[in-house]
């Protein structure tokens, strides 16, 4: 008899478009003047399934025009952090006995839901956080991923392998959940990191209190609507918006907060590490972080690689989404044989970079978030102008919008600053190696291991980076962004995080702990000598 996994159609990644058909582009144009005419829609906060309303809200704001409302969401306080923390571990105790199969049909729900709503979650990604079409798409098409990908992922885990028999015993592992949890999405991938670790958590038989960036949080709030659409019982997941500084301490400290899953930042990331390790009073468990905090990614260019590609390859990491990826190339380390040749290729595809209002189909680049970022950014170029030389962008570009230049530093020195910290913006520094050797030494010198490509034809030369390039997703002859759910399971090394790999076969063993169960069969009790 076929097992419910045996009977799910094997996974698969959606396509992504690129809106050369007609039909994707007018589809697309229809969601986006819908999504213009439902500007300032407003979001309550959601409590064990309850609408709960604040006098504080948070105002998200359109980056290529900030003086656009796209909408806003009510800002919890304490208090209604605490409740949040409350009805979670309420609904904890019906929630975990669902069972995986059951648990997984409201992801597969979730996600043909998505898949008929495409566009009006591609254009909320267009007007909240600034994506062009093909990113906003390839954001959503990654949240379906992970709904699918998690829901077979459920699937198997509900079926344990066996164990090693032992005569006149009958054993058995099951994963069983671990409680309430706390999820801290970034702004970058709202809807696909978003939903993925809220997915990965519910499906495993956990609740979870959902705290979306305040950059961001209109794509969180109508992906919650969502599951409640499709029955998810009240409780399961909690929508709480507000500040790190007021409520985000507060709900991972909280003794009854058993995991934290957070992308973000690096020093985020180490307070959220360092707070869920500090047991608090009546804590009966070990809290568990779960974390993505970025990274400094870099590309090596042999001499002997194919430039052309190489050049498209970085091109396209680097100012991909403005550079806004944790996995954007920010480093380029190129062999000093073809330093040059491929400084000119790289200098020419940047020119053809088209940058404006997302809002237009043509658009490859458009703002950063807001007006923090810029900023930060600009600070940087105008350092990176002093550790190096500047061949392209370096500017804030026209337009009311919170825009940056598309800009390269060449000749920059491995330990520059430009070289070592995270920009999180379209800068690009260009890094001259004497050799491969010293490439490859220049590629680990960070404190992160994210992502990281090599461009080679000569298979020594990626089989030598295979085993030295210390990074969780490591790439040959292509670019460095752009993991696949299921195909590029995705977490870094060192300061990059925990290695938790979203999209991967172990990555709901991250939300669950494993329980050994033994019926001694045949004659009553007994046991034998040995073991633990």
């Amino acid at each position: 008899m076929a097992t419910t996994l045996e009977r799910v159609a094997p996974f698969h990644n959606e396509q992504i478009r690129n809106f050369s058909d007609p039909a994707d582009r007018a589809s697309l144009e229809a969601a986006l003047e819908r999504a213009r005419a439902a500007l300032r829609r407003h979001y309550p906060l959601l409590i064990g399934g309850q609408r709960v309303e604040t006098e504080e809200k948070i105002e998200s704001r359109n980056p290529a025009r900030p003086a656009e409302i796209v909408g806003t969401v009510a800002s919890a306080s304490l208090d209604q952090a605490k409740a949040a923390i409350e009805a979670a571990a309420r609904s904890f105790e019906s929630w975990r006995r669902v069972a995986w199969e059951e648990r997984a049909n409201y992801l597969f729900k979730a996600a043909e839901l998505i898949r008929r709503r495409r566009d009006d979650f591609n254009a909320l990604l267009v007007l909240e956080v600034g994506k062009s079409w093909v990113e906003a798409d390839a954001d959503t098409a990654e949240a379906i991923d992970f709904l699918e990908f998690y829901g077979r992922e459920a699937l198997r885990y509900a079926s344990p392998p066996p164990l090693v028999p032992i005569a006149g015993e009958e054993n058995r592992l099951e994963y069983v959940p671990l409680g309430v949890g706390v999820v801290i999405p970034p702004w970058n991938f709202p809807f696909a990191i978003m939903a993925g670790m809220a997915a990965a958590a519910i499906v495993s038989g956990n609740t979870v209190v959902l705290k979306p960036s305040s950059d961001s949080p209109l794509v969180a709030a109508q992906f919650v609507d969502l599951l409640h659409e499709v029955g998810l019982p009240p409780g399961v997941v909690n929508f709480v918006p507000g500040s790190g500084r007021a409520i985000g301490d507060a709900l991972v400290a909280n003794t009854k907060t058993r995991f934290v899953a957070f992308t973000g930042s690096k020093e985020v990331g180490l307070h959220i590490n360092e707070l869920a390790g500090r047991p608090q009073p009546g804590q009966i468990w070990i809290k568990r972080v779960i974390a993505e905090m970025g990274g400094k990614d870099s590309i090596v260019v042999a001499a002997d690689a194919d430039l052309d590609a190489a050049a498209d390859g970085v091109a396209a990491s680097a100012f991909g989404f403005q550079g806004q990826k944790c996995s954007a190339c920010s480093r380029a380390i190129v062999e000093s044989a073809v330093y040059d040749a491929f400084v000119d290729k790289l200098l020419q595809r940047v020119k053809k970079i088209t940058l404006g209002d997302p809002l237009q189909p043509e658009t490859y680049m458009g703002p950063v978030i807001n007006e923090v970022a810029l900023k930060s950014i600009l600070a940087y170029i105008e350092r990176g102008k002093t550790e190096g030389t500047l061949l392209a962008g370096g500017k804030r570009a026209p337009g009311e919008g919170w825009f940056v230049e598309p800009t390269v530093i060449g000749d920059v020195a491995p330990d520059a600053v430009i070289a070592q910290e995270e920009i999180f913006g379209p800068v690009l520094a260009l890094i001259r190696a004497k050799d491969y050797d010293d490439a490859l030494k220049i590629a680990n010198n960070t404190e992160f291991g994210l992502t990281g490509s090599v461009y080679s034809r000569d298979d020594a030369k990626l089989e030598r980076a295979r085993d030295e390039f210390h990074v969780g997703n490591l790439y040959f002859n292509r670019k460095s962004t752009g993991a696949m759910v299921g195909a590029h399971p995705f977490g870094g090394f060192n300061m990059s995080g925990t290695d938790s790999k979203a999209g991967g076969y172990d990555y709901l063993a991250l939300f669950t702990q494993a329980k050994t169960v033994s019926k001694k069969i045949g004659t009553a009790g007994g046991g034998r000598a040995g073991g633990e």
